[in-house]
């Protein structure tokens, strides 16, 4: 990867779908896809729409992305597909395999650049003010106006649409969406595109500000020409009959609004004036007895019941044959599509499966037409019941908007009902002549006339913004529940060009006009646009600029559903609106949940998974179409009244920087809050442009928040306390006694201090030509002075928080409603230079560090070596030291793991244990959790891991020195920041000795994948070296052995690595080392590794231990060990073979000296070095005790060391069979192979016996026998092992070939089941329930334990090819590398995800059903690691 490349990972998984999920991605970054846990090992293809290289975006081309396995193994750990992310918008993926699939989609942030430079203006540090534009006034005085908002120190503007408008004036209703308004025109200049480019692009380049505009893309005027030529293009009663019903209702409302404007209504109770609920329920009860009646709207819905049961009496007359329906069907009115009355259908074909007559006589079929005319009565009366239903919903609609437009104190009073001011707002255009309602009825079924009828838009509280309301299926219209915009008409775009190709055509050149001049655009109504339409023409608009700035409003309620829209249309930025809060707490949690990531969060490495993401957020103060408060600021200025998008046409202020506060017209510096906001402004842009994106909120009280924007890279925060006025402050009680604050760190100085006040400048008097704000408010703002200047503060101390955490305390005099201070605040002086040397000492472990670092020139001494240099001296014996350890473990040394109050000890005592737990809490940030909170509390955690490592010699001491150095400067800092910079200083350190560990061992591991580098690390998490030794004493011949000095004794002792069974559970004392635990895994994790020297020491070691033919099962360090399993000799042998084979010189083992604990059966526990013999014959003496048969009763047999074993089972036999020449043994109360578990239930009446017995010959033995055997032949051949055989009689021999042929010839014969039932060789054929495959053991005292199918025999398939064991096969071998194929590609990969999500890092001993969580299991199994990078190192 590139230095500085930023790449994220999506990590996919089967079958799921994304499409609520937003992922925010940069210009520059790369993606890369990778296989989730439930995709591994399977056949997957990425699809995605972003284009290939030198392609243009088509939304609808998807290609396949190729994979990419950077070790070429054979795993799929690694392997992933990218995309290198050059172009911004919204792209799709879609991943699948065998049918199933899922997928989501991609937001690319676009690049704005302004100025001459082209320099980049980051998305966060837009400052945006919006202009209505028809009250810019004639073009050649707009830059006059907007010269405003570029002195006020914005950098975007936002216009209203720039088109002609229709006749309501909305700034939203557009006649024609090609046409520049020509109202901008002067009598000597008419206003064109070109003159509004020209003008955008001067402001780009010479006033650094960009401009965007709304696209209005779901209505036009209703006096549009275009829509009176296409009509088709809205929703009218011809494309849309469904609507036919309510606009009958519509036009019956409409002549009620002409009935009582007229007066005609006086006497039911309703006046012309609306003034009370009297009133109300006077107009209610007319629709109800007076309208409802009268245009009986049911009767669309239902059918004609004479002219249905005439039809079905003919042919049931007629006999027609019946067509085969679903029994399932029911009878069901089929909706007329025309509506028109009693236009209604059934079925007839369930109609005469349903109603079927007794006979053929007129009787019974006049009977059978009486039950079906009843049926079609009672679907008619649910179609009443559900038309009353509606019309219930319609009248209470109505009434409440009466009511809202003429009554509420918070709406616009309206007045006396006239025909401009109606009851209610029509819902469909009318352009013809006005008739009686009986006589417009007929029209709405003339195409040439109810073509013209068509829907206005509006919107729906509470809707689903994913359907269309205008649609079939929906009865908004009907049910009266759009707020209606009654200037215009809803447009109809069907799904694709094809539905409408004049609209879509229109819109389209509508698209790029707009692209071609502005650099972005608003999505006006956004979430009732239609997502097919919108993401078309935004599609066409990033064709002509790909950077095309999107925002959007969305009013859905749900971030989900925000991110469809996001997703979809690749929306850059959502609007989100302060003034929407309804107090101060709310207007802090707002900004809390879209100002940026907390104070203090970790640093992400520049490799991390896609996580998502919430929509970037413009935070407008309030936005242009919506009711401002009075009393509140807009555009600069206080204002009395709510500048209306669709009444106000006066024109704004121009700059004069001359002008007087009074002067009409004209605005600077003096005016309203223009100051104020410009510093504000500014701020805002230094802020984004420094990076300072940790924001952290407090609220002081009832009416103060204080809002904190903190730098992650050179620390300093921005601290802005406001005192909210959500009440207004002449008529609600402030209290006088304001909070005092504590301010953390060093105030360099009031960045800003303003308060609103009062001036002597006359009433307000409304401008009739100009925007004026109340000319007696004003802003009293200072800036960048210091705390003795400020007028808000009474007075400012220093003290002290905890030994090194500064806190200036502020008192405060003049805070007063409305007020605000903002002040810059550096760490304490100490601290900024002990987080600068923190940041320089880790720039070695990343460039991330370099910003704000500082050089140390008084810095210990050890800091002064690279930490690479002190590491490179670690062995992979000391990484166990410094990365794991487990309680037991430490426990054993003396210590511990550290305990987090009130949560949970650490799973290792080593970095891995503060690794897992941190890797958790760094991608979310995590910062309440108690890991964090102990950090923050005190230094207990911090000592605990450096003083560890000091306790301990050697170049652990080292690394423990290097990090209490670095700990010096940690704990000078605040400790807010210590769990950053605690988790920065342990990646480093982390980081670094995984890479010395990788480089310490084989080829294998340094070029393998990520899975192969985690499951190596098992080597060191299973093998150390503790305080007391876990082997047996080597021979004082041998060389290389690691001595040490013992703490006690003072005395030398050997200090050999061992190899624990699995932690925790067996990691300590005499239950560490098991002998078939151990040879198991040794090949894994010590031979692929290549800790050779260590795997020679624990071969030797446990050969000195044989004993009756036998290695120990369990070690007990040699002197405690239990003679009870059949198999831990042969994987012991195996490994001796292996380990021949893979190391150098490996045979040279074989005459290493081994000291024997136990020369004799029945000797006493010899000191290392009475009884040394070379290796070779130690393996001799196994085969020979074999051969001759093992039978002996382990000592201390009994419930001292088996509680649950009944006696039959301490007695241990083994043997090979003379004829056959597998190994047996065991009996069927004892567990002497690896599969076998004891029954410990007296309830369940299993105790003392195994619940899988297995005594006989075992697959797995005979076949690791087998291995040994042949091995051993080989060897005698080459005359590297000096013996030909073994002496089965004192003059009676078996040489090695021998028993080889022998095991050969019979293996076949009696393991595998044949697919011929009538097989003589098969003993039992009773007892066989499936063929084809081979036994788990041969010759058990309970038969039918032999004709089990289980695991074992594939480990006789992987230690010996199958073609000299299956003659029935033509290429055994191939079988074999199948089988570990099969392992591989599939089995292995499970395991990828459950080792890197472990905070043991490891992989259990067992799992419940499906992988699920055993509590009784060992968390990290040797043998699950170790087996599994076998069969990579093997593939």
């Amino acid at each position: 990867m590139p230095h500085g490349k930023q790449t994220r990972v999506l990590l996919l998984s089967d079958m799921e779908k994304l499409d609520k999920t937003l992922f925010r991605l940069e210009q520059g970054f790369e993606l890369q896809f990778r296989l989730g846990p439930t995709l591994q090992g399977k056949n997957v293809t990425v699809y995605t729409n972003y284009p290939a290289s030198g392609e243009v975006f088509n939304r609808h081309k998807f290609r396949s992305l190729s994979w990419h396995n950077p070790t070429g193994r054979e795993d799929d750990s690694d392997k992933f597909c990218k995309l290198d992310l050059q172009v911004s918008g919204s792209y799709h993926f879609i991943y699948s395999r065998n049918e199933k699939s899922g997928g989501g989609y991609i937001v690319v942030d676009p690049i704005l650049r302004v100025g001459l430079n082209n320099h980049v203006l980051p998305l966060d540090c837009v400052t945006l003010q919006t202009f209505l534009a028809k009250c810019l006034g004639p073009f050649n005085e707009w830059e006059d106006r907007l010269r405003v908002a570029k002195e006020s120190g914005y950098n975007m503007v936002h216009f209203t649409p720039l088109q002609k408008l229709g006749l309501s004036r909305s700034c939203y209703s557009l006649a024609d969406q090609l046409e520049v308004n020509p109202e901008f025109s002067s009598p000597n200049k008419k206003c064109s595109w070109s003159d509004v480019g020209k003008l955008t692009e001067k402001m780009k380049n010479e006033w650094n500000m960009l401009c965007i505009t709304d696209v209005v893309y779901n209505h036009t005027a209703a006096n549009s020409g275009w829509i009176k030529e296409h009509p088709e293009c809205a929703y009218n009663l011809v494309n849309s009959p469904h609507l036919r019903p309510a606009w009958l209702l519509d036009r019956a409302l409409w002549h009620l609004t002409c009935e009582v404007a007229g007066g005609k209504c006086k006497d039911k109770g309703v006046s012309p004036l609306i003034e009370n609920d009297h009133h109300l329920n006077s107009i209610r009860k007319i629709i109800w007895e007076d309208i409802f009646p009268k245009i009986k709207l049911w009767e669309f819905f239902q059918v004609d019941i004479n002219k249905a049961v005439q039809q079905f009496k003919n042919l049931l007359t007629q006999g027609s044959k019946k067509t085969k329906t679903d029994p399932k069907q029911h009878l069901v009115i089929i909706q007329d599509p025309e509506y028109k009355r009693f236009g209604c259908t059934v079925d007839m074909n369930i109609a005469l499966a349903t109603f079927i007559p007794h006979s053929n006589g007129p009787a019974a079929i006049e009977e059978c037409c009486n039950w079906f005319r009843k049926r079609i009565e009672e679907l008619n009366g649910e179609q009443f019941r559900q038309t009353t239903y509606h019309q219930e919903q319609a009248v209470n609609c109505f009434v409440e908007s009466v009511n809202y437009e003429r009554l509420a104190d918070h709406g616009p009073k309206l007045g006396a009902v006239t025909r401009k001011y109606p009851l209610v707002t029509s819902y469909f255009t009318y352009p013809f002549k006005e008739l009686t309602l009986e006589e417009e009825e007929p029209l709405m079924h003339q195409p040439d006339k109810s073509c013209h009828f068509m829907a206005f838009n509006g919107w729906v509280m509470g809707d689903d913004p994913l359907k269309n309301f205008a649609e079939p299926g929906s009865n908004v219209y009907l049910r009266r529940e759009l707020i209606c915009w009654g200037d215009s008409v809803k447009l109809r775009y069907g799904t694709k060009p094809e539905d409408c190709p004049y609209l879509w055509a229109h819109m389209k050149k509508y698209t790029e006009l707009t692209a071609k001049y502005f650099s972005g655009v608003r999505l006006d109504n956004c979430h009732s646009t239609p997502l097919p339409v919108a993401e078309y023409m935004l599609d066409t608009a990033r064709k002509l600029r790909p950077n095309l700035y999107v925002v959007a409003e969305l009013f859905t309620g749900s971030e989900e559903l925000d991110n469809i829209f996001v997703n979809k249309l690749g929306i850059s930025s959502l609007i989100r609106e302060a003034m929407s809060a309804y107090n101060s707490h709310e207007e802090g949690r707002l900004v809390y949940r879209f100002g940026g990531e907390p104070v203090g969060s970790f640093v992400q490495p520049r490799l991390r998974p896609l996580i998502p993401a919430i929509a970037h957020a413009l935070f407008m103060d309030i936005t242009h179409d919506n009711e401002c408060p009075c009393c509140l600021y807009k555009l600069n200025m206080y204002i009395l009244l709510n500048i209306s998008v669709v009444s106000e046409e006066r024109f704004y202020a121009k700059w004069n920087p001359e002008a007087s506060p009074a002067t009409p017209g004209e605005v600077n510096f003096k005016s309203g809050i223009i100051a104020g906001r410009l510093a504000i402004n500014r701020l805002h842009q230094e802020l984004g442009a420094k990076s300072f994106i940790q924001v952290f909120v407090d609220q002081v009280d009832e009416d103060i928040v204080a809002v904190t924007r903190h730098c992650p890279n050179t620390h300093q925060s921005v601290v802005a306390v406001s005192r909210t006025a959500f009440r207004n402050p002449k008529t609600s009680f402030y209290s006088q006694e304001v909070p005092q604050m504590c301010i953390p760190g060093k105030i360099e100085e009031v960045v800003l201090e303003a308060r609103t006040i009062e001036r002597d400048a006359g009433p307000y008097i409304k401008d009739e030509r100009s925007i004026n704000g109340l000319p007696d408010y004003t802003v009293e703002i200072r800036e960048h002075i210091q705390l003795k200047e400020s007028r808000i503060i009474k007075q400012a101390g220093i003290a002290t928080k905890g030994p090194n955490e500064f806190v200036q305390e502020i008192e405060f005099e003049k805070l007063t409603p409305g007020s605000v201070i903002i002040f810059r605040v550096s760490l304490d002086p100490k601290a900024q230079d002990a987080v600068g040397v923190l940041r320089n000492h880790l720039i070695q472990f990343s460039p991330h560090f370099k910003s704000g670092s500082l050089p140390d020139d008084n810095s210990e001494p050890i800091l002064k070596t690279p930490f690479s240099t002190i590491a490179s001296k670690l062995t992979l014996a000391d990484l166990n030291q410094l990365l794991y350890r487990c309680e037991a473990e430490e426990q054993e040394d003396g210590g511990g793991c550290y305990n987090i109050p009130n949560w949970t000890p650490l799973k290792y005592a080593g970095l891995q244990g503060l690794m897992s737990v941190m890797a958790d809490i760094r991608p979310k940030n995590d910062l309440g959790h108690p890991f964090c909170g102990n950090l923050r509390s005190g230094d207990w955690m911090i000592d605990y891991v450096s003083d560890r490592l000091i306790s301990r010699s050697g170049a652990c001491a080292e690394v423990g020195k290097w990090l209490k150095a670095m700990f010096i400067y940690l704990k000078t800092i605040p400790r807010y920041l210590i769990p950053c910079y605690f988790d920065a200083i342990l990646v480093g350190v982390y980081t670094t000795l995984l890479d010395l560990a990788w480089k310490q061992m084989s080829s294998f591991v340094q070029d393998g994948s990520t899975f192969v580098k985690h499951l190596s690390l098992g080597s060191i998490q299973m093998c150390g070296v503790g305080k007391y030794p876990s082997l047996p004493p080597l021979s004082p011949a041998l060389q290389d052995v690691p001595y040490r000095l013992n703490e006690i004794t003072k005395e030398r002792e050997q200090c050999c690595v061992s190899l624990a069974a699995g932690l925790p559970h067996f990691s300590s004392g005499i239950f560490r080392c098991w002998g078939r635990d151990t040879f198991i895994a040794l090949r894994g994790l010590m031979l692929v590794t290549v800790r050779y020297l260590e795997a020679r020491n624990i071969i030797l070691a446990f050969a000195g231990t044989l004993r009756h033919g036998l290695i120990p099962n369990l070690l007990g360090q040699g002197t405690h060990a239990r003679y009870n399993c059949r198999d831990a000799v042969w994987w012991w042998l195996q490994c001796v073979q292996d380990y021949c084979k893979i190391v150098p010189n490996g045979t040279d083992i074989l005459k290493s000296a081994v000291s024997r604990i136990y020369p004799t059966d029945d000797s006493p526990p010899q000191p290392a070095g009475t009884w040394d013999q070379p290796l070779y014959e130690v393996i001799q003496e196994a085969m020979q005790r074999h051969i001759q048969g093992i039978e002996f009763r382990e000592r201390n047999a009994g419930s001292l060391i088996d509680r649950n074993m009944r006696d039959e089972g301490f007695n241990v036999t083994a043997g090979i069979d003379s004829e056959t020449g597998f190994v047996f043994g065991g009996n069927r109360f004892n567990c002497g192979t690896w599969m076998d578990k004891m029954g410990e239930s007296d309830r369940a009446r299993n105790k003392g016996f195994p619940a899988t017995p297995r005594d006989g010959s075992a697959v797995e033995i005979v076949g690791l026998c087998k291995s040994t055997v042949h091995w051993l032949l080989e060897l005698s051949k080459k005359n590297i092992f000096p013996y030909r055989g073994v002496t089965v009689k004192r003059h009676e021999t078996i040489t090695y070939d021998e028993w080889n042929r022998k095991i050969k010839a019979h293996f076949e014969k009696l393991f595998f089941v044949s697919e011929n039932p009538a097989d003589r060789d098969e003993k039992h054929p009773t007892l066989v329930h499936k063929r084809g495959i081979y036994k788990d053991s041969y010759g058990a005292s309970s038969p039918w334990c032999d004709y089990q199918l289980r695991p074992n025999f594939t480990i006789a398939m992987v230690v010996v090819s199958l073609k000299t064991l299956h003659a029935q096969l033509r290429n055994g071998f191939t079988v074999f590398i199948h089988s570990k194929l099969l392992l591989g590609r599939n089995s292995y990969l499970f395991y990828f995800f459950p080792l890197n999500r472990s905070s043991w890092k490891g992989l259990p001993e067992l799992t419940n059903e499906n992988g699920q969580y055993c509590p009784f299991s060992c968390e990290s199994q040797a043998w699950s690691i170790a087996v599994i990078l076998e069969v990579l190192y093997d593939l």
